[in-house]
C-alpha cells in the first residue's frame, strides 16, 4: 500500500516541479569534518523569510529549543543579551544592536576564503558555513544558505523607503544583514551579511564554548512504516532530529527496494537524536509505545512483513536493560496489554548492526507533502 501511495505522490510532484520557485529549493548539506560541529542544509520558504520576530522568540526565554544541528537556540533573555553586549565596540554595537550597515568592501570577512564557520559575534551561535559562501560582488560576505535554518530568524524591514527581509540571530536577535532572492543555486537566495556581526572559526581550530553543540544521545526504534514514526518523533519535545533508515539486517547499504523485496533482515527504523536534559530514554520508550502498536507481529496496520516489525535497537547495555525493564513493566501492569502480548524485540548494541539512512525522498516525508501525523492523546 505504501509503495502505491508513493508512486502517485512522486508522479504528482513531478508535474508540479517545473513551477517550483527558488524559495522552495533545498540546498545540499554542507560536508562536515570530524572536528567541527555539523552544519545542516536549510532553505527558508518565502513564508518563513517574511515571518516576524516571533520566530526568534522575542522576550524572555521559555521552553528549551534545540536545532537539528544540536544547538541550544532557546531565545536569550533581555538581561543576558545586555550582558553580552558589554563586550561590543561602538562600531559593532551600531550594527548588531542598532541595525546599522557597514560600508561595502570594508568588512574583514568579505574576501575570506578559508574553510570554517561564521558564528554570531554576540552569542557565538554558528550561522553560516564556508562552503555556502560565494562572491556576490556586492562588497558584503554572501551565503546561499544558513548553517541551520533554525539558527536565523527574519523580520520585515521597511526602512530606506523599501521592503526588505532582515536576518537576525535566532538566539540573541543580533542584526546580521538582509536576504534577497538573487542568489545562486541550489537555493536562489543571497544572505548578505555584515562582517562586524560575525566571527570566523577556522576549520580544525577549537570551537569557543558558546559555539559548541549540546551533548545528545541516540536511540533507534522500529515501529512499522518509518514515515509516521519519524514524523511523530520530530514533533516530540526534546528530540533534536529523527532520521528514517534501515537496521537489524545483514546486507550492506540496503536500498528501500531490497528491504521490501529481498530477505535482508532489516526493519524500517528511525534514528532518534535526543536531548537527555529535556527527555529521558524511558520517556522516549513510552512515546514509542504510543506511536505504534507493540502487539502486532511483523506488521503495523495495513503494512505487513518482517521489515515492519516492532523493535528497539539499543545503543548501549544501559539502554538494553532499560528497554527490557520497560516492556516487562508494561506487560505486567498496563491494562492495555492485559490480554495482548507485547512482541517488540529488544536487540543489543552488539547485535543491532549499523544504521543505514533511507533514501532522501523518505526523509521528512509527511512534512514535505503538506502535513503531519496526528499525535495520539495521552493515556
Amino acid at each position: 500500500m505504501k509503495t502505491a501511495v508513493l508512486v502517485l505522490v512522486v508522479v504528482a510532484l513531478a508535474a508540479l516541479a517545473a513551477g517550483a520557485a527558488a524559495w522552495t529549493k533545498r540546498g545540499g548539506e554542507p560536508p562536515a569534518d570530524s572536528t567541527s560541529p555539523k552544519p545542516v542544509s536549510a532553505e527558508p520558504g518565502k513564508d518563513s523569510l517574511m515571518n516576524s520576530k516571533d520566530q526568534a522568540g522575542k522576550g524572555e526565554a521559555s521552553a528549551r529549543k534545540i536545532s537539528r544541528a544540536a544547538y541550544d537556540v532557546t531565545p536569550l533573555s533581555k538581561t543576558r543579551v545586555e550582558e553580552l553586549a558589554k563586550k561590543l565596540t561602538a562600531e559593532e554595537a551600531a550594527v548588531i544592536l542598532s541595525k546599522g550597515t557597514e560600508r561595502a568592501f570594508c568588512g574583514n570577512l568579505v574576501d575570506n576564503k578559508k574553510d570554517g564557520a561564521y558564528v554570531c559575534r554576540l552569542c557565538g551561535l554558528p550561522l553560516f558555513a564556508s562552503d555556502a559562501k560565494f562572491d556576490s560582488g556586492t562588497g558584503w560576505p554572501s551565503f546561499f544558505q544558513p548553517f541551520d535554518k533554525d539558527h536565523v530568524a527574519y523580520e520585515h524591514d521597511t526602512s530606506l523607503g523599501m521592503t526588505r527581509t532582515e536576518i537576525l540571530c535566532a538566539r540573541c536577535e543580533a542584526h546580521l544583514g538582509h536576504v534577497f532572492e538573487d542568489g545562486p543555486r541550489p537555493t536562489g537566495l543571497r544572505f548578505c551579511l555584515n562582517s562586524v556581526s560575525l566571527e570566523f572559526v577556522e576549520k580544525g581550530a577549537a570551537w569557543p564554548e558558546a559555539s559548541r553543540p549540546i551533548e545528545t544521545q541516540a536511540a533507534y526504534f522500529a515501529g512499522g512504516c518509518f514515515w509516521g514514526v519519524e514524523d511523530r518523533f520530530q514533533q516530540t519535545p526534546g528530540v533534536v532530529e529523527a532520521v528514517s533508515g534501515y537496521m537489524g539486517g545483514h546486507l550492506l547499504n540496503p536500498t528501500y527496494k531490497q528491504v521490501c523485496n529481498e530477505d535482508t533482515g532489516h526493519a524500517e527504523t528511525v534514528m532518534i537524536t535526543f536531548d537527555p536534559r529535556t527527555i529521558t530514554y524511558t520517556e522516549l520508550l513510552a512515546k514509542f509505545f504510543r506511536y505504534h502498536d507493540p502487539t502486532q507481529l511483523n506488521r503495523q496496520g495495513p503494512d505487513y512483513g518482517e521489515q515492519y516489525r516492532s523493535a528497539i535497537f539499543s545503543s548501549s547495555a544501559e539502554q538494553e536493560e532499560e528497554a527490557k525493564r520497560f516492556i516487562a513493566e508494561q506487560q505486567a501492569s498496563n491494562p492495555k496489554y492485559k490480554s495482548r502480548k507485547i512482541v517488540t524485540q529488544v536487540i543489543g548494541a552488539a547485535r543491532a548492526g549499523k544504521f543505514y539512512p533511507a533514501e532522501d525522498y523518505h526523509q521528512d516525508y509527511h512534512a514535505k507533502h503538506g502535513g503531519h501525523c496526528a499525535m495520539p492523546e495521552d493515556d
